[in-house]
């Protein structure tokens, strides 16, 4: 699938503010103007900041017509919650040269995610993704053919649901190596961009009908800040979401700088509030989600917010079930002799997921066949349709 292209003046510098052009060099295009100069590889335009001699690097490598070496050079950067070290340069590059034989599962291994790896292995089934689909379905312009920004959107599990809706999926995230997955693995229709959340944003405002941005707003520094970015970014009578964002006030798996739902309320003073595991129940039951408010919502452990025109009305989330062909069994699910049994990837993912995990510790049915079995596995996650390299 050929990659969306981002068009001519579409990006603007993080530096200067000004519109970038493309221009063609021996390892593959940069992005100019003025005196600046930025690296695209893989139709990825690196433009974070900070990075100012990694940048200058695989720039020098694409104008040598080393692609490899730019391409390796920038899977090697990380951002500041990467729980393991770098890959070597040599592994870097072997991946980069291999990266149309090996699978999803594998470049993650080659790229050292270690427990972030079993994250976005399953992210198709854990409860907070059906929450995030939840949410899209509240957020989505009412007809195909908009245009969604997600931020921070990793290795692009969303943004590929986005795109299965009939919407053009843009995403932005710091850290290279994730969009690198969405592109070869997950993704790969997407217009993506590597820039940092707390510096000025390369798109432009109203570029966008929908803002999204789901377990990762409290990672994020400047808030405030951001914040009003994403509102900036979309178009008037458009929609923002937030979804699946920790309270400090709650104990949970969080890192960052999470705040209580008090201050996320603050951030977002018109938006509908929602206990995140509500919205994942009502994925997995077909309904509409229930917004409450911010007291009622003191204890939850996540929340999620919804800034959308007035009494615009809440739905089940029908558009962002997924594809009902080429269903598999969840691939957490191993074989014993009574049936198959969930075996987790580690303790820490049972920890966070298994009380609120929408399939069945053990599964003893029969393969689902016809539209509402489909749908039934799909809401519950029995089943599941993977991408073909995962």
């Amino acid at each position: 699938m050929t990659p969306a292209a981002w068009p001519d003046g579409a990006l603007r510098s993080p530096v200067s503010g000004r519109a970038l052009s493309r221009r063609l060099v021996a390892g593959g295009a940069l992005l100019v103007v003025g005196d600046e100069a930025w690296p695209i590889v893989d139709d990825i335009p690196f433009l974070r900041t900070g990075r100012d001699g990694l940048a200058r690097a695989a720039v020098a490598a694409l104008e040598a017509g080393d692609a490899v070496e730019a391409g390796a050079l920038l899977l090697a950067d990380q951002d500041p919650y990467a729980p393991d070290p770098p890959p070597t340069p040599a592994r870097c590059r072997e991946l980069v040269r291999g990266r149309d034989s090996i699978g999803f599962r594998d470049a993650m291994r080659q790229l050292e995610y270690g427990r972030v790896g079993d994250y976005f292995a399953h992210r198709w089934t854990d409860p907070t993704f059906l929450s995030g689909l939840a949410m899209l379905e509240q957020a989505l312009p009412d007809q195909p053919g908009g245009t969604v920004f997600e931020l921070a959107c990793g290795a692009g599990h969303f943004l590929a649901a986005i795109g299965q809706a009939g919407f053009d999926a843009i995403g932005g995230d710091i850290v290279f190596s994730k969009l690198w997955l969405a592109r070869h693995f997950v993704s790969p229709a997407a217009r993506l961009v590597c820039h940092d959340a707390a510096s000025p944003w390369p798109l432009a405002e109203g570029a966008t009908d929908t803002a999204f941005c789901h377990d990762a707003f409290y990672f994020l520094p400047d808030k405030p800040g951001i914040a009003g970015r994403m509102r900036a970014l979309v178009t008037d009578g458009g929609t923002l979401a937030v979804g699946h964002a920790h309270n400090a006030a709650a104990a949970n798996h969080s890192a960052g700088a999470a705040l209580d739902v008090a201050g996320y309320a603050a951030l977002f003073p018109d938006a509908l509030l929602f206990d995140d595991a509500e919205l994942t129940r009502a994925f997995a039951e077909s309904r509409a989600p229930q917004p409450a408010a911010a007291t009622a919502l003191e204890p939850a452990a996540a929340v999620s917010l919804l800034c959308a025109t007035p009494g615009r009305p809440l739905r089940a989330p029908h558009r962002m079930l997924g594809p009902d062909r080429g269903l598999r069994l969840n691939p957490l699910y191993r074989r014993e002799e009574a049936g198959w049994r969930i075996a987790w990837p580690s303790p820490r993912y049972e920890d966070e997921y298994a009380a609120l995990a929408t399939y069945p510790a053990v599964w003893t049915g029969s393969e689902p066949h016809g539209p509402a079995a489909c749908e039934q596995a799909l809401r519950r996650r029995t089943h599941v349709a993977l991408p073909p390299r995962w």
